[in-house]
């Protein structure tokens, strides 16, 4: 049994992604172009923005929001301490101090009403993380960002296609920041990334910085990056995108056939939706207090899982110098014991799923 087997999704479109590559292998057009704006012209549309920049990756993506926006030295960015660590590394990058709001004790996510009781005069930016497909609470973010006048950047890499109340994650703040990471829920044959913006000028500037900082070939006018996303991903991407609401709705089943027969289960807290917040489960991320003691079991039963994250970010190593310690995330810190993600994506056969169920059903019995 695979905790994701990308073929599953990859191999019912492989012709019509073949099709697409020798396009873009026949034209030598390589970087750029048509294709990537064609891509961006459609990934925009689809989450409801104006515009969208293709990039070398997720992480280059919000880097790249904070740096336009003008986040800098001695700037404080309110952000979660329970994602991956490429979050934080964007906010160091722009020499800024990310400092950490806990998080919700079921679903992982920033907690809203937590973000208000870490603003200070420093405070420039408000960097909520839509954890494992699932929304982070966006009308108290968006109204706290616009009561105290801070940027607001969204990290979609793991929720494109969730939605709050309707709305598409990503379309809320000043930027959405996504990654086609091959195992995301839309992923390239590579590394790629976009920006998403409702901003002209961000959008203009974006584009300026993904091409060291000229406007034109070889006038620089700023010190920017080499961040471009290529035609090939672009093309698989846009074939991509035609089944990316499909995908995630057969996640969605996935994940009602697991709460539907482990419901109840021993001490299992299951993920949800609830009325505000459209999952699309890029993790099946349960909560349970013999975490470590079900895991094992269910690795001597050929299962594999995943623990997302085994150490909260305020307490990494290299971020020792913002001076947290043990017992200042509460929640985060609890959520690091009792995590564990189940394989869950398209194309999972139901047999696997079945006994992931009863290898689970038997530990607790």
């Amino acid at each position: 049994m695979n905790y994701l087997d990308l073929s599953k999704q990859n191999k019912p479109i492989e012709k019509e992604i073949i099709k697409a590559a020798k396009r873009i292998m026949g034209s030598s057009n390589f970087i750029l172009g048509k294709s990537v704006s064609d891509f961006e012209n459609k990934i925009a549309a689809f989450l409801g923005t104006k515009y969208a920049v293709g990039l070398n990756s997720g992480s280059d993506a919000l880097f790249l929001a904070l740096k336009v926006l003008g986040i800098k030295k001695g700037d404080e960015v309110i952000t979660t301490p329970f994602t991956m660590m490429a979050t934080i590394e964007a906010i160091r990058r722009c020499e800024a101090t990310p400092v950490f709001a806990d998080i919700e004790p079921e679903s992982c996510n920033i907690d809203a009403k937590e973000i208000i009781k870490k603003i200070t005069k420093k405070t420039k930016a408000i960097l909520p993380v839509h954890l494992f497909g699932y929304s982070a609470e966006m009308d108290i973010i968006k109204r706290t960002a616009k009561k105290y006048n801070l940027f607001l950047v969204e990290d979609v890499a793991q929720a494109i296609g969730a939605k709050y109340k309707s709305k598409m994650v990503g379309s809320f703040g000043d930027a959405g920041c996504l990654s086609f990471f091959p195992t995301k829920n839309l992923g390239g044959y590579g590394d790629g990334g976009a920006i998403v913006t409702n901003n002209k000028k961000l959008y203009d500037m974006v584009k300026i910085m993904r091409a060291h900082g000229a406007k034109e070939k070889y006038i620089h006018e700023y010190f920017g990056i080499n961040s471009r996303l290529d035609s090939l991903q672009a093309v698989i991407l846009n074939v991509k995108l035609k089944y990316l609401p499909l995908w995630n709705k057969e996640r969605r089943k996935k994940a009602e056939i697991y709460r539907k027969n482990l419901d109840g289960v021993g001490d299992l807290v299951l993920p949800h939706d609830n009325n505000n917040r459209y999952h699309v489960y890029h993790q099946f991320t349960l909560h349970t207090k013999k975490r470590d003691k079900l895991r094992n079991f269910l690795t001597k039963n050929n299962i594999p899982t995943q623990v997302y994250y085994p150490l909260p970010s305020h307490l990494q190593p290299i971020l020792r110098d913002l001076g947290y310690k043990k017992g200042d995330m509460p929640n985060a810190e609890k959520a690091v014991d009792t995590v564990l993600s189940l394989p869950l994506y398209p194309g999972m056969p139901l047999r696997d799923q079945k006994k992931i169920i009863d290898k689970i059903i038997e530990f607790y019995n």
